[in-house]
């Protein structure tokens, strides 16, 4: 079937269908490490790439590929490119595109893990990398350098909610030279799709949004050209950083639910941002969908819906923040986002907790900021335990 012209949730369950012979209504786990030739020639076609067979799953595999091509499918992307973690497909990305004496310009306020192995393994192999407000496209303009090979943004950013304008970095990116990279974890292709805006690469930690239940690790690349794919997939292969057929097949799973669950989290987001912006404990909340957030207007205009993810401070700082994450009930202390479940956790002190204090704070990671990602439970309970929580502050 040809899912191109397929609305998105029909994309959702029919994009990257693999038929088997047993008509299987769905994607069978191929849970193997090796496949079997035919005959010699038939081996030799696959390893010359004249055959879509299969040789070894770090290579290939049905359920896997059959993810890669649904993901590729709702980000309008040429190929898929599944990893075994986000941070996987980070470093992918990294290994393929950037040499030595590369330059890259980076959201300041990027995934910690993302700007961590670059400073502190990359830049040992003479990568270079410069960090900036990518809200304020002047700043990437004037972070460019003649050896840069990489603008990478996330936009929304982790944990600042911090937009950039996509086409605006990508005209830059591409008068440049440079290759844009788009970190879309926080909106999923649901909201946004970055190649349409003219990235060249988007990627994805699939442990979010798009698997949505909290019980798998992954990550998935998904690149504009066939080159840019075969660059990056010969990578991977490389690295051995692919992923498991069990894995992607709990994925795919996931998946096939991600327009449902990501439009009631954010229905219920939006309410819970007006609830805490309204609280007389609550020093500021930043969240796409408010009309306070410094970049509203471009929100609307790249993104399908303001998502699930929201960042605040109490009054009170650090000490009235640690109270409320220590009372709170229905929603997890823990790190992470986008699942079925509320969590809460404090950026500075936990997934950004290895960038150094000056660049926190350059960043506008401050001490008593507080990452809340707001899961598909009643509304109605959701701030009613953060109200509980706040009332003991």
């Amino acid at each position: 079937m040809d899912t191109k012209k397929l609305g998105f949730n029909s994309k959702l369950i029919h994009a990257g269908t693999y038929k088997d012979q047993f008509g299987s209504a769905t994607v069978p786990i191929y849970q193997t490490s090796t496949f079997a030739f035919e005959n010699v020639d038939e081996g030799a076609k696959c390893f010359a790439g004249d055959s879509d067979g299969y040789i070894y799953t770090r290579i290939g595999n049905p359920t896997i590929n059959s993810l890669e091509q649904a993901v590729a499918a709702i980000e309008n992307g040429y190929g898929g490119i599944a990893v075994a973690s986000g941070m996987a497909a980070v470093t992918t990305i990294y290994m393929a595109l950037l040499d030595k004496g590369s330059h890259i310009v980076s959201t300041d306020a990027v995934y910690g893990p993302a700007r961590g192995v670059m400073e502190n393994h990359f830049s040992r192999f003479g990568v270079e990398s410069t960090y900036i407000s990518t809200t304020n496209v002047e700043n990437i303009k004037k972070a460019i350098r003649p050896n840069t090979k990489m603008i990478y943004i996330e936009t929304p950013a982790n944990p600042t909610m911090d937009i950039t304008d996509l086409k605006a970095a990508a005209d830059i990116a591409k008068k440049a030279g440079a290759v844009l990279v788009v970190d879309n974890t926080f909106c999923s292709p649901y909201l946004q799709n970055p190649l349409d805006f003219g990235a060249d690469v988007v990627f994805h930690s699939m442990t979010k949004f798009i698997n949505g239940h909290a019980d798998i690790v992954a990550g998935m690349i998904v690149t504009k050209t066939k080159e840019m794919y075969t660059k990056l997939r010969t990578m991977m292969i490389n690295m051995g950083c692919n992923m498991d057929p069990h894995q992607a097949y709990m994925v795919i799973r996931g998946l096939k639910t991600l327009s449902i669950r990501m439009e009631q989290a954010q229905l219920n987001a939006i309410l819970v941002a007006e609830f805490l912006e309204k609280h007389p404990k609550v020093e500021w909340v930043k969240y796409p969908g408010l009309k306070s957030h410094p970049q509203y207007e471009l929100g609307i205009k790249q993104m399908r819906g303001p998502g699930s993810m929201i960042s605040f401070e109490l009054k009170g700082g650090l000490k009235a923040g640690k109270i409320l994450m220590d009372n709170v009930h229905l929603a997890l202390l823990a790190v992470s986002l986008g699942g079925v479940e509320t969590l809460i956790q404090h950026p500075a002190s936990m997934t950004h907790s290895k960038m150094p204090k000056e660049a926190k704070e350059k960043a506008g990671i401050s001490d008593g900021l507080v990452r809340f990602s707001v899961g598909i439970e009643d509304v109605e309970d959701i701030i009613e335990d953060l109200k509980q929580g706040l009332d003991k502050i």
